[in-house]
């Protein structure tokens, strides 16, 4: 026997697979319109979603629209990992409206099997095919690197043909500090394992997110945009024209690379009333784009 909640649970479920092209968009960036009009650069513009920590979704899809930014990495406090098919149906349906696609989730610290799986089942139903991650295990009630649970992913990356980068740290005792520090665990694992680099973490450890970028462009799929203000530990986020990273020379290595993922803005100063660093961070990057090409 159909109940009236079957019914709404199974059509849902068939909303969702066949709204998928066109809430989610294609998975091949190249084929949505270039960022700043440049037509050449295969790699895009997006926000991490944690720059909106304190914003409820149609706050974020407002700011966003302000500054005519149409990718967003997920948070689950904007969907959360438990949401039902019906809240996943009108999350995207919500962002479709403001013209945002939610590329990505993450990124989420998982610190076992369970966690794992519950990622990927998350990213699945949410639609993405990245998932931005910080896996770990706990040693004295530190998080830090995790080989065994890395091992584990391998088996998830093939099981979904997902993509799962690891977010990096900086120095401030968490795991994966730094770009070469992701390297040497994934190195010899399954090429969908790769990073997501946080530019600013980074250049806080001492290591050139440039050259960095070079090195391990083909492992490199999410990038986190951020200036700070100096290259150490005391380093803190700012507007991208007021930094001390050449984002010019990033921008040109991007190109160089030939790049084709995600540039989001991870803007951690002012989360209270973040848009105009936002606005400006965005624009200066445009600038860059615009002014090289």
């Amino acid at each position: 026997m159909t109940t009236r909640r079957s019914f709404f649970k199974k059509t849902c479920i068939g909303l969702i697979a066949a709204s998928m092209p066109k809430l989610f968009g294609s998975t091949s960036y190249a084929q949505q319109p270039a960022v700043a009009g440049n037509p050449q650069d295969t790699f895009r513009l997006g926000i991490a979603g944690y720059s909106f920590y304190k914003f409820k979704l149609d706050q974020t899809l407002e700011m966003l629209k302000k500054v005519d930014v149409h990718y967003l990495c997920i948070k689950d406090f904007h969907l959360p990992m438990k949401s039902t098919d019906e809240e996943i149906v009108a999350f995207h349906e919500q962002c479709k409206a403001s013209g945002v696609t939610g590329y990505a989730v993450g990124p989420i610290y998982m610190g076992s099997e369970q966690a794992v799986d519950e990622a990927f089942a998350y990213a699945k139903r949410a639609g993405v095919k990245l998932i931005v991650g910080v896996p770990h295990k706990e040693v004295n009630k530190k998080k830090t690197e995790s080989p065994e649970l890395l091992k584990y992913i391998e088996g998830k990356v093939k099981e979904y043909d997902f993509k799962y980068a690891i977010h990096n740290h900086g120095p401030d005792g968490l795991p994966y500090a730094n770009a070469e520090c992701i390297m040497s665990y994934i190195k010899n694992l399954d090429s969908r394992i790769g990073m997501c680099l946080d530019i600013g973490h980074n250049l806080r450890t001492g290591a050139d997110p440039i050259a960095d970028m070079e090195k391990y462009a083909h492992r490199v799929y999410d990038i986190h945009i951020k200036n700070i203000t100096s290259p150490d530990k005391k380093g803190c986020g700012i507007e991208l024209p007021r930094g001390i990273i050449d984002l010019t020379s990033f921008v040109r290595m991007l190109r160089k690379v030939k790049y084709s993922g995600m540039c989001s803005l991870e803007y951690e100063k002012d989360m209270d009333n973040p848009l105009a660093g936002i606005a400006e961070s965005i624009g200066y990057f445009r600038g860059i784009i615009d002014a090289t090409k």
